[in-house]
């Protein structure tokens, strides 16, 4: 049995209060809690072996870099990449979007070639390919979704054609919480000849990935919303297709040779390293995987999946209460509003009710338009919330319903 009790006492934060209410944390979507073994490692390598990596010969970067590039190997087996040179530590998710669309962008998209990218996508995943678009001509095309926020895979065979170079796509949207058939979809894109880049922010979290069974080309995921540090996430990308792309930064640590006249470039993942790393988040990061590896991770799926449900139940009692994304398979996240109430109102009363959720457009403004509305609440629950913090969340709506209406 999932003993979620044992699992909070990894997370010290989660013993507070807020407003001498205890704290009901529930706003793990946009950035998750950190076990004690991430915060003692962080406190370890800063205090005891803090030297920039691959950098010098003496005794700590030596130390620090077989850490980092072990941290590199536990996540490679943690998403099942084929190596670990095909994990490249970047800032997060974002820039590692950003580093597929710059990089891989600028040599092989260009006129009249076009980028397919899911309507629900966060905006790191929409942006970046925005910037290809305006600097090569490609177009962009939107694969839409249906109103219980399920993509519309009946319209790839309109929208992905012999000119398609890049299908964007996440694993699992931070608002709806829809897990698309990625497979299907990664399958229309190779039929074409396209690369497929997937978002794995909330995917890699609520149910994990195979990258080889799934064979994306690029996939995508932050470290602070996988129990890990801030300022560090991965890109995954396969050997040929890193290889082929030219660097996305300069600077020390992803060159070779530097010359006035020409400048050769470090093998992959360094050739995209630019600077000093993060490594005292990388090395958090592999601490992070290494502490999920340690649990029976179906269990924690199955007990994300009953909150969803025993929430989503109790909610939909509430008269004018409105739930966004209804797939089957949702992960564990839901977006809500009541009528006549304004999300940011909900959100504040919660609040003084020891309740953190995330309000406002999610970074996902085009799923705000879908629905017509400015903004909607969402409660997003980790491996460590309870069936008594639903409780406390469907209590706090109630009384905000109340006190508003």
């Amino acid at each position: 049995m999932f003993q979620v009790e044992e699992i909070r006492k990894e997370f010290p934060i989660l013993q507070r209060t807020v407003y001498s209410k205890p704290l009901t944390y529930l706003d793990n979507g946009a950035t998750a809690q950190k076990p004690r073994v991430v915060l003692e490692t962080v406190n370890k390598v800063y205090s005891e072996l803090n030297s920039n990596v691959h950098r010098g010969l003496h005794y700590l970067s030596e130390e620090c870099t077989e850490w980092y590039e072990a941290s590199r190997g536990e996540i490679a087996r943690f998403i099942n990449a084929r190596e670990k040179e095909e994990v490249v530590f970047t800032a997060g998710a974002t820039a590692s979007l950003n580093t597929v669309a710059q990089a891989w962008g600028s040599r092989f998209v260009h006129a009249g070639d076009n980028i397919v990218i899911s309507e629900m996508e966060h905006h790191s995943n929409i942006v970046p390919w925005q910037f290809v678009s305006e600097r090569t001509g490609a177009e962009i095309r939107v694969l839409p979704f249906n109103d219980e926020g399920a993509l519309c895979l009946d319209r790839l065979p309109q929208l992905i054609d012999s000119n398609t170079k890049v299908v964007a796509v996440t694993q699992a949207s931070n608002t709806l919480g829809t897990r698309p058939d990625l497979e299907q979809v990664i399958r229309a894109a190779h039929a074409v000849g396209a690369i497929a880049v997937v978002d794995g922010c909330q995917g890699v979290v609520h149910g994990g990935v195979d990258v080889q069974a799934l064979d994306c080309d690029f996939y995508a995921f932050s470290g602070h919303k996988l129990y890990a540090p801030t300022g560090v996430g991965v890109l995954y990308g396969k050997r040929v297709l890193l290889e082929a792309m030219p660097p996305f930064m300069g600077g020390g640590d992803m060159v070779d040779r530097v010359s006035f006249e020409k400048t050769t470039y470090a093998p992959i993942p360094l050739k995209f390293e630019a600077g000093t790393s993060n490594f005292v988040g990388g090395i958090g990061l592999g601490e992070a995987v290494k502490f999920l590896r340690g649990l029976d991770l179906k269990a924690v799926e199955e007990h994300e999946h009953e909150l969803v449900r025993y929430a989503t139940d109790e909610m939909m009692k509430i008269d004018g209460m409105r739930i966004y994304g209804n797939t089957a398979d949702k992960c564990a996240i839901i977006s809500f509003n009541v009528d006549g109430i304004h999300a940011s109102d909900m959100g504040m009363i919660l609040d003084k009710l020891g309740v953190a959720i995330r309000t406002g457009m999610h970074c996902a403004e085009p799923v705000m338009t879908h629905f017509g509305v400015p903004g909607m609440c969402r409660a997003s629950f980790a491996l460590y919330n309870t069936a008594e913090e639903v409780e406390r969340l469907v209590a706090g709506v109630k009384r905000a319903v109340g006190m508003l209406r």
